[in-house]
């Protein structure tokens, strides 16, 4: 078997490059259906078909506070056992979803985009950061976690999957020695990085900007070397253009594999640095809630 058809038989369980735009793709949809529903939900709330206090208004509000509050069987049926033979996981996720875009767009809808007491104030900002940061946590999950499935991904699996690629790359690529040594070098300086929230983040954030550069130095590198050896071994043109690719193709997928490692940890520790922050206002939400619930019933 060569090495080109070892490559696709070992990275098939990881996500490929066009995986990664289409995923990227799906998520921007999402992001931009998620604007549009707001919109909507603003412009339908000017209308002045209801208010918030009266009965068409009232009944949207019971609709929204139901979906969130059938929101938190999603928790339920992930961390309690009696629950754990309730379906499969991955549509109580997209259950989760969907009640926590419907659930916080009927709320707004009720509320007419308008405060009109302060406990109504804190159950809406609160409903508001809830929704905010749960849009933030799906998308460090879809770091974390293959897609929607929740299979997580080891990170020895990762540094194995990185440890192939480094191979492959190293032999084949020992004829371009300044572009071995760049990749070497990016290896080391974000593989071997002092852990801390400061190399967290910037593994997050910043690690694809550095890792466009280190590809960049590597291809303009590599063009330089195919080129001389082109002329020292009389390639054809064709010839060169296969050796550039397949050359590339390496340098992407071993480049794909350390930020694949490094981004892992980061993103494991975000993760539960974001559950740290979103569980306070959930309670703060339900709390706020029932008492706009009650103060409203009352007076």
């Amino acid at each position: 078997m060569n090495m080109t058809a070892t490559l696709t038989q070992q990275t098939a369980s990881f996500q490929t490059p066009r995986e990664r735009r289409k995923a990227l793709r799906g998520d921007a949809a999402i992001y931009l259906m998620l604007v549009a529903l707001t919109l909507s939900a603003w412009r339908f709330s000017r209308l002045g078909l209801f208010k918030a206090g009266d009965e068409v208004g009232y009944w949207i509000g019971v609709a929204g506070a139901v979906m969130m509050l059938i929101l938190f069987s999603y928790p339920l049926r992930k961390h309690f056992r009696f629950a754990q033979n309730w379906g499969r996981m991955k549509w109580w996720f997209w259950l989760h979803m969907a009640l926590g875009i419907g659930g916080p767009l009927l709320i707004l809808v009720h509320s007419t985009f308008r405060i009109h007491s302060l406990n109504a104030a804190v159950a809406l900002y609160s409903m508001i950061i809830v929704a905010l940061s749960g849009i933030v946590g799906r998308f460090i999950y879809r770091h974390v976690n293959r897609g929607l499935r929740g299979e997580e991904i080891g990170l020895q699996d990762l540094q194995k999957f990185a440890g192939m690629h480094k191979d492959s790359a190293r032999s084949s690529l020992s004829f371009a020695s300044a572009v071995e040594a760049r990749l070497k070098a990016f290896e080391q300086a974000q593989l071997g990085a002092k852990a801390g929230w400061g190399t967290y983040f910037s593994n997050a954030f910043w690690l694809p900007v550095q890792r466009w550069i280190a590809y960049r130095e590597c291809a303009a590198s590599l063009h330089q070397t195919l080129m001389s050896l082109a002329q020292e071994n009389g390639w054809s043109a064709d010839d060169l253009l296969k050796r550039r690719e397949q050359a590339l193709k390496l340098i992407r997928s071993y480049l794909d594999a350390v930020v694949g490692v490094a981004q892992f940890t980061a993103y494991e520790r975000l993760f539960a640095l974001w559950h740290v922050a979103h569980i306070p206002f959930v309670y703060l939400m339900i709390l706020s809630t029932i008492v706009h619930v009650v103060a409203v019933h009352a007076y």
